[in-house]
């Protein structure tokens, strides 16, 4: 369980004890409701993660799209509902190598152009062999406050929680040549656990440790 839901719900049972003590007992049960909400919302399951040179989901959900953004880049969105779990992860191990958080709208971030219009935190990751990864927190029409732990510099496991999102948003995951794309739309994940991809035959090493590479591209589609 992430702490602030222990936190809302306290706060929220006070309250529902308060108003039925001193105003009108049946006033109380929608904050105990809500109180439930906040404990569903912000529940924090233990996950398996694979062994293995594989990418896995960042978030839970349902994958949204998988989209070609040029001959060497694939974007891999995964759009959570309130019902889904909100808790972040690193979808690869290695090296936080920038973090840039911008402003934007807080539109539904089911759409495609969510990806660059919503407020968002994109981070990449260079791994042990060299790839980068990038993957980006994207705020939808309830979020309004996106979290990330780690900085820059700081490395990660794959799998390790490293965040969230609150009350409904997206992820986008932008993978490199090198990755062989194992989901499609419609496909539900869970985050930490689903192998979004694994390393291809090929095995091609993306150079590069920014988001400059990424953005560019991106914008360019």
């Amino acid at each position: 369980m992430v702490r602030d839901g222990w936190i809302w719900a306290a706060a929220l049972v006070a309250a529902g004890i308060a108003l039925g003590q001193w105003v009108e007992p049946l006033l109380a049960l929608p904050l105990f409701v809500a109180a439930s909400f906040f404990l569903f919302f912000f529940r924090d399951p233990h996950r398996t993660i694979p062994d293995g040179d594989v990418i896995v989901s960042p978030a839970d959900g349902a994958v949204s799209l998988v989209r070609p953004m040029s001959d060497t880049q694939t974007r891999v969105s995964i759009f959570l509902s309130v019902f889904d779990v909100h808790v972040n992860r690193a979808p690869v191990a290695g090296v936080i190598t920038a973090v840039d958080y911008s402003k934007g709208k807080f539109q539904n971030a089911i759409k495609p152009e969510a990806s660059d219009e919503n407020e968002r935190n994109r981070v990449a990751i260079r791994t042990d062999n060299s790839a980068t990864v990038i993957f980006s927190q994207i705020a939808g029409l309830l979020a309004r406050r996106i979290v990330f732990h780690p900085k820059v510099g700081d490395r990660v496991e794959k799998g390790q929680r490293v965040g969230m999102i609150k009350f409904g948003s997206r992820t986008d995951i932008i993978l490199g040549a090198e990755w062989q794309i194992l989901v499609q739309p419609g496909d539900v994940v869970m985050g930490g656990s689903t192998i979004l991809a694994k390393r291809s035959a090929a095995g091609l090493v993306r150079d590069g440790g920014t988001l400059s590479g990424s953005a560019e591209s991106e914008e360019a589609r």
